[in-house]
């Protein structure tokens, strides 16, 4: 029986991420492979599996993420089960992922090998990048146990793991999976099941229109990862998106977005309706006191002094602070 406090149905490129992500944060895990394989095949894929684990691991101890000496006992958390015996690897899991490729009769497989054998309490998430909680859940056969959660490559080092629940999903089941991605250190968010999630909805109109730069020959590919090394992402790493509209005023984005819209005749360049709304409203921000944020009682004089601190932090892990000259 396995002890593992986490288990994995899947130990591909996702699979193995998470198995980082537990052994590093001192839980057991089982990696079940979802596959039906030989048992030469399958002694195959668990050395390929663990030697694939432990050089992730070797990599961040290399560049000063902590002693390699360590690397052994990490080792000793990560277990991998052929399909064969998937209840003896979910068997006192808790909390169990499923990171099959994204083909649902894959997805289908892996909810009933839950189904089957795990624990009458334990929390099945979905690492699904593409499909939704909300049409997954018909697949566990018990909805409130189930959400999706959807890490961010390398699984390690980022911190962001986004939670989808369904309306299924139990608030103590959210608490739990949220309480203990906090204990190993990842920042979770919740949000409704929608095509893209938070992240991938944003960079993939980031990067289209990064493409986009190129294609019309505006700035070189160079340039264009330059400005956003330097600008954007140095800016956005500090504040977030809609911080930033208060920071700068709603205003600014308003009438900047209709005159995008009308200078390229595209619609996408066109300011979204809350915009308008807010700017109706005279929410447009930090100096108007509230805009997406609600400022009333802050004191802001302290709010901006720790966000310039935090650029200047940037600036100086970026390399790029300078002092005064003479």
């Amino acid at each position: 029986m396995s002890d593992a406090a986490t288990a994995c149905i899947g130990a591909g490129r996702m699979g193995r991420g998470i198995a980082q992500c537990m052994a590093y944060a001192g839980h057991d895990i089982a990696l079940i492979d979802a596959k039906l394989r030989s048992d030469e095949d399958f002694d195959r894929f668990r050395k390929e599996t663990l030697a694939e684990v432990e050089a992730g691991l070797t990599m961040v101890a290399d560049i000063g993420g902590f002693d390699v000496a360590v690397l052994p006992e990490l080792m000793k958390r990560v277990s991998v089960y052929p399909l064969a015996e998937a209840e003896q690897g979910l068997s006192g899991a808790h909390i169990v992922f499923e990171a099959v490729p994204e083909v649902l009769d894959a997805k289908k497989h892996a909810f009933g090998l839950f189904n089957d054998h795990g624990d009458n309490d334990a929390i099945l998430a979905s690492t699904t990048s593409t499909m939704l909680s909300t049409e997954l859940a018909q697949y566990c056969i018990d909805p409130a146990r189930f959400l999706n959660a959807h890490w961010l490559n390398p699984a390690l080092l980022v911190p962001l793991v986004e939670l989808s629940p369904t309306d299924q999903t139990g608030d103590a089941v959210l608490a739990d999976l949220t309480g203990f991605l906090e204990g190993i250190g990842k920042v979770p968010v919740a949000c409704k099941a929608s095509p893209g999630y938070i992240v991938p909805r944003i960079q993939a109109l980031a990067m289209n229109e990064a493409a986009r730069l190129v294609e019309e020959g505006v700035a070189s590919a160079e340039d264009v990862d330059r400005a956003v090394k330097y600008g954007f992402g140095l800016r956005f790493a500090v504040l977030g998106l809609l911080e930033f509209i208060d920071w700068g005023g709603g205003d600014i984005l308003y009438h900047a977005s209709n005159y995008m819209a009308g200078a390229t005749g595209e619609d996408r360049f066109a300011p979204p309706q809350i915009v308008n709304d807010k700017m109706k409203s005279g929410e447009t921000g930090l100096r108007a006191g509230r805009g997406f944020f609600d400022y009333a009682g802050r004191d802001v004089p302290a709010y901006q002094k720790d966000r310039m601190g935090a650029f200047l932090n940037a600036l100086k892990q970026a390399g790029l602070h300078r002092p005064p000259s003479a």
